[in-house]
């Protein structure tokens, strides 16, 4: 189980609210790899496989690969999988899941109507064919109610026994977003962690971007777009209404439209700018100029 997503459902706070991608991330070849978790909302398309610590994904979920889980793997209904799905620990799958290619599963299996698996499967563990509440409903369920009785101490508690020893951030991929090689495309806020490494162009409400990445594409946002240090894109930055910030050692290899502009001094622009409103030139020594 996710430990940060938990803590979120009992500090009141959705865990779908912005598109979350953790330090280190990368595309490799035709997969999504991180170290933690994998948490994908209801009705959204990875047209990647993926590989993570744990893999949870909402209703209505399509993945384009091979799903691969250290830990469980929970898909909910209406799933479909383009690939295998290769399990370390325990895997739940919703009824009328679909998969292309062979589940395997290290451990136990709960599993519910017309699930189609093409391949066949293989469990160590049990095999149980039913229809429960998924188990991430049912937390769900049962932390919300203590925050509406405002038991936030037995909220906080039941979350930290459901935190696992997992230290990494989960990637975390909003209901009704499509994630490709074209575009990361969500319509809540993103946040790119640290080295990593993406195909595809960036659309969200706002970006902000940490440092040393390589973004193999544009980013674009309704409102402020941030560019850490060390980081380069290899495409367009653009804002209809905000803020572009890009930082010390940080490069653009095309243009950068907005309307304002912060440029810290070492920061590039192979591009041309355009901005509607302030540019200002953010010095080493904190002074600033403007034009």
């Amino acid at each position: 189980m996710p430990g940060v997503l938990m803590r979120s459902v009992a500090l009141g706070q959705d865990p779908f609210d912005a598109l979350e991608i953790p330090d280190g991330t990368t595309v490799e070849e035709h997969d999504l790899v991180t170290d933690g978790d994998i948490v994908v909302g209801g009705q959204s398309t990875v047209e990647f496989g993926v590989r993570g610590r744990n893999v949870l994904a909402g209703e209505r979920v399509t993945f384009g690969g091979d799903i691969e889980a250290e830990g469980d793997c929970r898909l909910d209904v209406w799933c479909d999988v383009a690939g295998n799905v290769l399990v370390g620990e325990d895997a739940y799958l919703g009824e009328r899941v679909h998969v292309s290619g062979r589940l395997m599963v290290s451990g136990d299996l709960d599993i519910g109507d017309d699930v189609d698996i093409e391949e066949g499967f293989e469990a160590n563990g049990w095999i149980v064919i039913r229809n429960p509440v998924p188990t991430l409903v049912f937390y769900f369920v049962v932390l919300s109610q203590l925050l509406r009785l405002g038991e936030n101490e037995a909220a906080d508690e039941l979350a930290d026994a459901l935190s696992g020893d997992s230290e990494d951030d989960p990637l975390v991929i909003p209901r009704g977003s499509t994630v490709s090689d074209d575009a990361w495309q969500a319509s809540t806020p993103a946040t790119i962690g640290d080295e990593c490494r993406l195909h595809g162009n960036v659309r969200a409400e706002t970006i902000t971007v940490g440092e040393d990445n390589n973004i193999f594409g544009s980013l674009r946002a309704r409102g402020d777009i941030t560019v850490g240090e060390g980081t380069r894109v290899h495409g367009d930055v653009t804002t209809r209404d905000g803020t572009v910030t890009i930082a010390d050692g940080a490069r653009v290899l095309g243009d950068v439209s907005c309307s304002d502009l912060e440029l810290h001094d070492g920061g590039d622009v192979d591009g041309t700018i355009r901005a509607s409103g302030d540019m200002r030139l953010i010095r080493s020594d904190d002074s600033r100029d403007s034009e």
